[in-house]
């Protein structure tokens, strides 16, 4: 009974392992491996140049560029390897079997090696979604209350609370450049930065007007209410001096920092309001120690912002980037988020869907953000 237990347990190894190969295989050629591996060849010689480092901000793409194509081949690298392994481990416990002695360890070690691999290939497969221009970029999350009043500015803080839980769970890094608090409670909008590779690829899958349902905090008869809040996100360019910013096309506000932001705040006016008139593009920055900071970093958003729509109105399935915008109001939500009379999250898109709110609300959000990436490449 043990020994056909055992071979039970082999033949599925088995048959995973052959599964795991072809999908490693297929990987190889959506990532472009053997591009890759060419261009890596080509940056370790420029790498190599004494001279590379005469332009700083050259030499700090190349070494950018190089070490994330080196982190990627490694970890492609390193399945090939574990493949193998899995392979070596398999025929160590067929010739058990064939002398009659099942090697427990063997296989027990096998069938953590095949777990280990299905788990590495999904997230390989998963990096395929993020393959866009700007993916791999830091993001500008822009978040503003909607509809529903008091409700709706408390709902948008606590968007801003989940999506930088979301980004600390990820290992991002998180700059809050701008809060407009509300009149009772909650913000009417903030501006946030969000730092790591593929930021702006995961949260561009979260664009969009999201519906909160609950009884309302805020209600003296405890009624249930609907309130809505937007998230815009906008990539964070490396490179924007293509982008000129004409000073006579600007309105500059100075006013005084509000929030949390240390001693500095609130004591001078310090924060920007950049509005740029020929767009009505209007940037906000208040987390700097100081007036010409705040400024630089909004110029720098500005820009940001400009050189997207410059991409949108160049080509127009790049509406992607910023994705429609509709009422921040009823029929125009992407997710609700029910908390009463019953607990679900569900998005409108995919119908990916939870009854584990709490946790959606403290940033798991992974899941929403996978079945929105797989929902646009099955439609590219």
């Amino acid at each position: 009974m043990a020994d056909l237990k055992a071979e039970n347990a082999l033949r599925e190894a088995a048959t995973q392992l052959e599964e795991l190969e072809g999908r490693w295989r297929a990987a190889a050629e959506y990532l472009s491996i053997d591009a890759r591996r060419a261009r890596h060849a080509e940056l370790v010689v420029i790498a190599e140049d004494p001279h590379l480092w005469d332009n700083q901000d050259y030499a700090r793409e190349v070494t950018t560029e190089l070490g994330r194509l080196t982190n990627d081949l490694e970890e492609f690298d390193a399945l090939r390897t574990s493949l193998d392994d899995g392979e070596v481990l398999a025929d160590f416990v067929r010739e058990s079997l064939s002398s009659g002695t099942v090697d427990a360890g063997l296989l027990e070690e096998l069938t953590e090696v095949v777990r280990e691999l299905g788990s590495s290939l999904e997230a390989l497969e998963l990096q395929s979604l993020l393959s866009g221009e700007y993916d791999e970029l830091d993001a500008i999350a822009e978040i503003h209350a909607g509809a529903g009043g008091t409700d709706a500015q408390d709902w948008a803080e606590m968007m801003l609370r989940m999506y930088v839980r979301w980004a600390e769970r990820r290992g991002f890094g998180v700059e809050i450049d701008e809060i407009t608090e509300g009149q009772e409670a909650g913000i009417l909008s903030a501006t946030v930065i969000v730092k790591g590779r593929f930021a702006f690829g995961w949260l561009s899958a979260e664009r969009g007007v999201h519906r909160l349902v609950r009884i309302s905090p805020f209600d003296s008869q405890a009624r249930r209410q609907t309130s809505f809040a937007s998230l815009e996100v906008t990539p964070l360019l490396v490179d924007d001096t293509a982008i000129e910013i004409d000073e006579k096309d600007l309105r500059v506000d100075t006013y005084r920092s509000s929030g949390a932001g240390g001693q500095h705040v609130n004591k001078t006016d310090s924060a920007i309001r950049l509005t740029h008139l020929p767009t009505g593009i209007v940037v906000s920055c208040q987390n700097e120690r100081s007036q010409h900071q705040n400024r630089a970093r909004a110029m720098q958003i500005l820009a940001a912002k400009l050189a997207d729509r410059a991409r949108l109105e160049r080509q127009a399935q790049l509406d992607a980037l910023s994705g429609d915008r509709g009422d921040n109001a009823w029929g125009s939500q992407i997710r609700s988020y029910v908390q009463a009379p019953y607990q679900l999250v569900k998005d409108h898109r995919t119908d990916f869907e939870t009854g584990n709110v709490d946790a959606v609300l403290d940033g798991d959000l992974d899941g929403f953000m996978e079945a929105e990436l797989r929902r646009l490449r099955s439609r590219s």
